[in-house]
């Protein structure tokens, strides 16, 4: 096989590779995405590729490196950010991601026919990383899901819970992200997260996931979501449970700058190994 990190794939016959803009449905809205695809004839595997708040970073290089290893992969925006119709809320990213992910399950979409329903993965990061699992987990047809510096809302709350200082810090990091989202600020997004309390706990997620494939990866030079709070409880849970876990901590920021490499690698394997 080509290494996908350095090479571009070589020529088959059939379909070139190809970059698709798609229209997906969620409650009423169309929200706008890019499916990357491999060369050759479907059906492909895919991997639903979720970027963070409010999602500066979208992973683009991992989607490449997907496509040259023969994988596709969808990105796409939640409502109420970057042009998006619709109001900003992290329930509604949550509504949209499983919309979007029942639309490859369900394998009936006419823009992604070259996709197949029954190799579905599930990677995220940061925010993305809260909504793979918790759509994954009741879906068992998700045949693997990976979080890369998830943020646990749960744990959040349960933290503000425990030291009402930092209720603040969390308002004014939510609203310094806002500029880009529609009809919503840092003490809107704070009241949802703490509404939500437990319900919003991936580490409760566990026993959904056993005897499936699941990769966590955090970071040891994270403000956002520090390995302590966000990433070890959950890895400690995951492994009890007995999910089919990979899992490693990079030493790099939340964005992972400067560990991308070493982390699409990790990332691209995974999804080769078990999709």
């Amino acid at each position: 096989m080509t290494n996908y990190l350095v090479a571009d794939p070589p020529l088959v016959q059939g379909p070139p590779a190809s970059t698709r803009h798609v229209v997906l449905e969620s409650a009423g809205h169309s929200l706008h995405g890019v499916l990357h695809l491999p060369a050759g004839e479907g059906r492909h595997p895919v991997v639903l590729l979720l970027h963070g708040f409010p999602g500066w970073e979208r992973n683009f290089d991992i989607a490449q490196a997907l496509r040259r290893a023969g994988v596709a992969s969808l990105v796409f925006h939640y409502r109420g950010c970057w042009g998006m119709p619709g109001r900003w809320s992290w329930a509604n990213a949550l509504a949209d991601t499983e919309a979007v992910l029942d639309d490859l399950l369900s394998g009936a979409h006419p823009q992604m026919a070259e996709l197949d329903a029954r190799r579905v993965a599930v990677v995220g990061h940061s925010l993305g990383g809260f909504l793979a699992l918790q759509a994954a987990a009741p879906r068992p047809a998700v045949r693997l899901a990976a979080s890369i510096s998830g943020f646990d809302f749960g744990a959040v709350s349960a933290t503000i819970e425990a030291d009402p200082t930092l209720l603040e810090v969390y308002t004014e990091a939510f609203a310094s992200e806002t500029p880009v989202l529609t009809e919503t600020d840092g003490e809107a997004l704070v009241r949802e997260m703490l509404d939500a309390g437990q319900s919003w706990s991936l580490r409760d997620l566990a026993t959904d996931f056993e005897g499936r494939a699941v990769l966590l990866i955090g970071t040891s030079r994270d403000a956002v979501t520090p390995a302590a709070l966000h990433h070890e409880p959950l890895v400690a849970e995951f492994s009890n449970a007995g999910s089919r876990l990979r899992h490693a901590v990079l030493a790099s920021d939340h964005a992972l700058s400067d560990q991308r490499v070493q982390l699409t690698t990790r990332v691209v394997d995974f999804v080769l190994d078990r999709l």
